[in-house]
């Protein structure tokens, strides 16, 4: 029985020696052995060779072609008055004062139909579609049993991803988050001086690091001139909980957020000690004065860290930039934008949280074969004169949009649990209301 438990211990002793030695202390000075990116290069051979006898098992000689709105409804993307205006070409007609045609009927028929189908805004709230199978149970329903070979591999799979790779992520996302607890509770106690920024942001930086290691994620950062400096203001798409992690990887930010209770309540007590992140009760948040006064306090301050801010409110599917709230754009200041793109390949980093709760979302992540996303840093920008919030919110999001390949929608994210707002219907009827009726019907 003795021998049993000493085993082990030695086990036990060469594992977290091997952790500390060739992760954990390289991934805390921001340097690599070059084992991540042996995996990724082994990682993607394997998965070619999975596409190509997934081609040959199906008799294809393509990959199915992948659709940023993994759709089977092809959409015009004209207007309304375009739309109607080609419906009514078999009936001409002036439009002074107005005008209306039977055939007005088919185009809304259509976008019902085509909404009850497959609407733009919902399908957004899913994981996308993947061109090609990845080797993970979770990609999605068009790939079934091909080969025995392809089986047998998926299998193994199956083993290193939760026998070997969970274990090992589990270990340092646990050493990282105990860190950074211990960490900032330490740096905290010391007073306020350049010493205690510099320590806290190190503090954050090595702890962030570690946990980028405990997800494999590979991370490659653009145009790093344009990352955000203190005293501003840094917006980017969200996609899930780890673009945190993700940012946080290669700069200290001032997080924003609501206060939590349990393991996430006793992470954000501990951080504020060190560092001037601004977290808020339940009944603050609502009041949006409160909030906006405290943002401004802290952007006017240029010795404090740049706030981290996701526009959107929740978790889009890697494939679009939904609408950006306005709040974050009347406090003023600089804005940093950041445009985040994850690899569907190697992982799923969308969080369904209609569907998963944290700890299953943190186990999927864990157990998928890899995180690999591409970051940009965008030029920073400002409000123009005569430009509202609205319009500067749009500007942003815009930018962030083009740059990371997303869909630009003008649809609010609050949709995933809300029902759509009156004064989207009212806006439609208006609109139609106006080539009917004309433009001075309310006079």
């Amino acid at each position: 029985m003795e021998d049993s438990w000493d085993a082990i211990l030695t086990f036990v002793k060469i594992w977290f020696s091997a952790i500390v030695g060739l992760i954990m202390l390289p991934a805390m000075f921001g340097a690599s052995l070059g084992i991540t990116e042996v995996y990724m290069k082994a990682l993607v051979k394997i998965l070619e060779w999975a596409t190509l006898r997934l081609q040959r098992g199906r008799g294809e000689q393509q990959i199915l072609k992948a659709s940023l709105s993994n759709g089977i409804i092809q959409r015009d993307d004209g207007s309304m008055e375009k739309e109607l205006g080609e419906l009514r070409r078999s009936r001409p007609k002036p439009q002074e004062g107005g005008d209306f045609t039977l055939s007005d009927v088919f185009y809304f028929n259509r976008k019902g139909i085509e909404s009850i189908v497959e609407d733009e805004v919902t399908q957004r709230f899913t994981s996308e579609e993947l061109a090609s199978w990845n080797l993970l149970t979770r990609t999605n329903n068009n790939f079934h049993y091909i080969s025995l070979r392809l089986t047998i591999l998926w299998g193994l799979g199956v083993v290193i991803r939760y026998c070997f790779l969970a274990p090992l992520r589990i270990t340092l996302a646990s050493i990282g988050l105990s860190w950074l607890v211990i960490g900032t509770s330490v740096v905290g106690l010391l007073p306020n001086s350049r010493a205690k920024n510099w320590l806290s942001e190190l503090v954050h930086l090595m702890c962030y690091r570690i946990c980028a290691r405990g997800l494999s994620a590979t991370i490659h950062y653009h145009n790093k001139e344009n990352r955000p400096k203190n005293g501003g203001i840094c917006v980017a798409n969200h996609t899930s909980p780890i673009d945190i992690v993700i940012l946080a990887n290669d700069g200290c930010y001032a997080m924003v957020g609501q206060v939590h209770g349990g393991l996430m309540g006793v992470i954000q007590r501990s951080m504020v000690k060190s560092c001037p992140h601004i977290w808020f009760e339940r009944s603050e948040m609502k009041d949006r004065h409160l909030v906006t006064q405290r943002l401004k306090d802290h952007v006017a301050d240029k010795t404090k860290l740049p706030i981290l801010i996701f526009p959107e409110g929740t978790c889009i599917n890697n494939t679009s930039v939904m609408m950006f709230k306005k709040g974050s754009f009347e406090i003023g200041g600089t804005i940093y934008p950041v445009a985040i793109k994850y690899d569907p390949q190697f992982g799923d980093a969308f969080w369904n949280s209609a569907k998963y709760n944290m700890v299953s979302y943190l186990l999927r992540m864990m157990t998928s074969w890899a995180i690999v996303c591409n970051v940009w840093y965008l030029p920073p920008m400002s409000q123009e004169e005569g430009e509202d919030a609205v319009q500067f919110a749009n500007r942003v999001k815009s930018a962030i949009a083009h740059q990371g390949g997303l869909v630009d929608l003008s649809w609010d994210g609050g949709l995933k649990r809300a029902k759509v707002k009156e004064t989207y219907k009212e806006q439609q009827q208006k609109m139609y209301s106006s080539m009917v009726v004309g433009d001075d019907s309310s006079d």
